[in-house]
């Protein structure tokens, strides 16, 4: 059976679908690159935003006039909305985020080509990147998953529930699986990643440690981290090269009070500090964060003390959200909701702070030689291939190749500019 898998969101919609993948394949059917074709769909949907949403719906009407006759949506949203999923067009079943680990299983049992649903975990495959978009060299492993925090805004811990940890042992194999099948970097991801081992009397630096000590792994990379998880003593762990000097810490805002009506458990201050930490052990650090634009009562004062702290902390990059009220979460119930042309004001301003301070972060690397994982190639004639790929700081870097590199790790001095890139040249 030919199968199509999407997802947008998080990077842990990527991991899931991952894994589904590999499961799918261990059953003995194809995943293909397009929905056109395909005999079965998989969406995995997203819910963090109104727009987030909108696109979950979106792609799966696309995948219907596709011709997909059977479509399974799952993920945040079609948790969140079950109904409203399960009326669009050909989809089949609603699997909700609590039952996704069992999907394949469940898809698969009534089709005589699976008799033993469990049995695909039995025989390991070689690890085959998603075709397609999804054609990646970097393996993202899901390991934690579910929230308990309460931040105003966040409709995620709705969707996903109390906070869980998947055993060490499990991560470690999944990552020995995907390093077994070519994969030459390893993304943890997680919906609150820092809180991993919490539920077992153990710390997300005890997993690090494990995986950097047990596997071989040429490069490890986080993902999202929350603040008050972390201290200084945690960033200790890049003595390790393999670690990519790449963290994201999402601030979401840059006001104390806006903080406090957020219910997000940091400051200003120990935001900064916390920076200040990690750049005491990695000066030249990609530090990357997320921030909300127009959070309900956020005044003209608050914004601009916002503006200042993201202008001060000089971010590598980072995501600008306009806030959207997420029914289900506190922050939809408070007054004085932030018209949406200011939201979309503010956004801009924001974004225009974040590009400039990635600017002159990416300037820094002009002339110095970075190792590249290249993600992507085209063949460009006599001129040879054109690579894209990223560095350990997670720069985006573009090169001519005489032959193809894809999913290989160069040595790259980067040359220039090259819009929100740098030209390198192959050492």
């Amino acid at each position: 059976m030919k199968i199509f898998l999407d997802s947008i969101g998080c990077r842990l919609n990527q991991a899931e679908i991952e894994s589904m993948a590999r499961q799918f394949r261990a059953a003995g059917h194809e995943i293909v690159a397009s929905p056109e074709g395909a005999e079965l769909a998989v969406m995995n949907t997203c819910a963090v935003t109104n727009d987030a949403a909108s696109d979950s719906r979106r792609i799966i009407r696309n995948i219907a006039r596709a011709g997909v006759k059977e479509i399974i949506a799952t993920g945040c949203w079609a948790t969140l909305q079950t109904k409203d999923a399960a009326n669009l067009p050909n989809v089949s079943q609603v699997i909700p985020n609590a039952k996704k680990d069992s999907l394949v299983a469940e898809s698969l049992k009534p089709s005589s080509l699976i008799p033993h649903p469990s049995s695909f975990d039995l025989e390991p495959l070689a690890r085959n990147p998603l075709p397609g978009l999804h054609h990646r060299t970097r393996a993202f492993i899901k390991a934690q998953d579910g929230c308990d925090n309460h931040c105003a805004f966040c409709v995620t811990t709705v969707a996903r529930g109390e906070s869980r940890s998947r055993p060490l042992a499990e991560v470690i194999s999944d990552i020995q699986f995907a390093l077994d099948g070519g994969a030459k970097e390893v993304v943890l991801t997680g919906v609150h990643l820092g809180s991993w081992g919490q539920d077992f009397n153990s710390h997300l630096r005890d997993l690090v440690k494990a995986i950097l000590r047990e596997t071989d792994t040429p490069r490890l990379r986080l993902s999202s981290l929350e603040p008050w998880d972390l201290d200084a003593s945690f960033f200790s762990l890049w003595k390790d090269a393999r670690l990519a000097p790449h963290l994201h810490l999402p601030l979401q805002s840059g006001s104390s009070s806006t903080l406090k009506r957020m219910a997000r458990k940091v400051t200003p201050d120990s935001f900064r500090e916390l920076v200040r930490a990690a750049r005491d052990v990695m000066p030249a650090a990609a530090i990357t964060t997320d921030i909300i634009a127009g959070f309900p009562a956020e005044t003209e004062a608050e914004f601009e003390e916002s503006l200042a702290f993201v202008n001060e902390m000089n971010f590598a990059g980072g995501h600008v959200f306009t806030y959207s009220p997420r029914a289900g979460t506190g922050a939809a119930k408070m007054k004085g909701q932030v018209k949406p042309e200011v939201r979309k004001s503010r956004n801009h301003i924001l974004r225009g702070a974040l590009d400039e301070s990635a600017k002159l972060y990416r300037e820094k690397f002009i002339g110095q030689t970075l190792s590249v994982l290249w993600e992507s190639t085209s063949e460009m004639g006599e001129w040879g291939w054109q690579m894209e790929g990223w560095t350990e700081n997670y720069l985006r870097v573009k090169a001519v190749a005489s032959a193809p590199r894809w999913n290989q790790i160069d040595k790259v001095k980067l040359i220039a500019m090259d819009g929100e890139s740098l030209k390198g040249e192959i050492s």
